[in-house]
């Protein structure tokens, strides 16, 4: 055997080696000598996923005559800053026919919304919606079903992925439906809520020494609209795993904070920038849910040191980092985001802006960026976040960047895949 032969095959050896312990087979990436291998870590949003049986429920509350596939959310026109009388009249009917066909106000809130699934393909200008017809068949939802498995599945064997945050899913359940092929190798949990939208972890059995520990985080999930007295309907909890991965313990918090309040400086007439100080209903919760989750990051960070924050955080965080923002402008009394934030009886804080309170040095967190802007994806942009502990950097001192990965579908599908792609990042441990 010559010399340059022999060479080759001690290098195909390694490479083998250095992916068996994990199960993937994928071409290895090069390792600095003695360091353990990059894992994929990915959150994905799922838009509404919830099992075959799951929309049958749907399908059989909306498609009630009585409901007949209505609005429960109160719309507010375009320009106008309140809904309408007639307008509030006509979402309270339609809670109430939609509530009592669930079989209650509990009942109810496991029930995805009559409005929730829609065509993959946007109306062009001036054209009319596609037919919503099309939504509503078993058919159409297992297309829908079937693509969130493919995109899954490319995840763990394109991707490495080990560890996956999921939000907007119904339960353990359909996380199982979606890792196909991979199921057995996985282990799942669920944020314990009592909302259809709740959050999952999927990891793999053999990337932990030790049983994953799950643990929701309840105080998250806050009344929506908080100034309602006659409100039941909650936001989204928090979710923490905790995995030993080569000997360090590692919990990964999985989020999915109220949307509607997304940037601090978008122009956009339809959506405009807006501080967490702002009177819109939407950064009402987001403000109230930042001490929440900034305590639930200090604890987490106590136990764990080495941490991964990711999931939808519903907030381009990524364009605050990059505003700069003084430290005496974060919070409206001008105090130092590192200092205790003072909570008013109502729930609410001074802080006007959420990542410079996040990421006040206690602790120091690091957001990872995207490699492109989106990744060439379609769907909300600037949401999806992972955002990584100082230790946790230390352990990956080069330049790490993150990337979408486009959802598995075909044009004109009759309930699109997802309106999020995942976002992936490769971390050490």
């Amino acid at each position: 055997m010559s010399h340059r032969l022999l060479s080759h095959l001690l290098s195909r050896f390694r490479s083998v080696l250095s992916v068996v312990g994990f199960g993937v087979f994928a071409v290895a990436q090069a390792q600095p000598v003695g360091s353990p291998p990059t894992i994929g870590v990915a959150a994905f949003n799922m838009a509404w996923a919830g099992t075959a049986e799951d929309f049958k429920q749907h399908l059989a509350v909306c498609g009630a005559a009585d409901v007949n596939w209505c609005d429960t959310r109160t719309r507010i026109a375009r320009g106008a800053s309140a809904a309408t009388e007639e307008e509030k009249a006509r979402a309270k009917t339609c809670e109430e026919a939609t509530t009592k066909r669930a079989g209650g106000r509990d009942p109810s809130m496991l029930v995805a919304p009559c409005n929730a699934y829609r065509n993959s393909t946007p109306p062009a200008p001036g054209q009319p919606r596609p037919d919503p017809a099309l939504t509503r068949t078993v058919e159409a939802y297992a297309e829908k079903l079937n693509y969130l498995r493919a995109t899954v599945e490319g995840l763990i064997e394109k991707e490495n992925a080990k560890v996956i945050a999921f939000e907007e899913v119904k339960s353990a359940a359909v996380i199982k439906v979606v890792l196909g092929k991979y199921a057995d190798r996985f282990e799942v949990c669920e944020a314990k809520h009592n909302a259809f939208q709740t959050l999952a972890f999927a990891w793999e059995k053999a990337a932990s020494s030790k049983p994953g520990v799950c643990n929701t985080y309840a105080p998250l999930a806050i009344l929506d609209p908080p100034n309602d007295p006659a409100a039941f309907r909650r936001v989204r909890p928090g979710l923490a795993l905790t995995l030993v991965i080569n000997g360090a313990p590692t919990t990964f918090m999985n989020v999915h904070l109220k949307s509607g309040c997304a940037s601090v400086n978008n122009s956009n007439e339809r959506f405009p920038g807006r501080l967490l100080t702002d009177s819109h209903p939407a950064c009402e919760v987001l403000n109230r849910q930042t001490p929440l989750l900034e305590d639930w990051i200090e604890t987490v960070a106590q136990a764990s040191p080495q941490f991964v924050l990711l999931g939808d955080f519903n907030r381009r965080i990524d364009d605050e980092a990059e505003m700069n923002i003084a430290k005496d402008q974060v919070r409206a009394d001008g105090t130092d985001p590192a200092s205790s934030n003072k909570v008013g009886p109502d729930g609410k804080v001074a802080t006007r802006y959420f990542w410079q309170e996040l990421a006040d040095g206690k602790p120091a967190m690091h957001q990872i960026p995207l490699s492109t802007k989106e990744g060439g994806c379609s769907g909300f942009t600037g949401l999806d976040h992972i955002v990584i502990s100082d230790p946790l950097k230390k352990k990956n001192p080069d330049k790490i960047v993150s990337k979408k990965v486009g959802v598995a579908g075909v044009p004109d599908q009759r309930i699109e895949t997802s309106d999020h792609c995942p976002r992936v990042a490769q971390l050490r441990f």
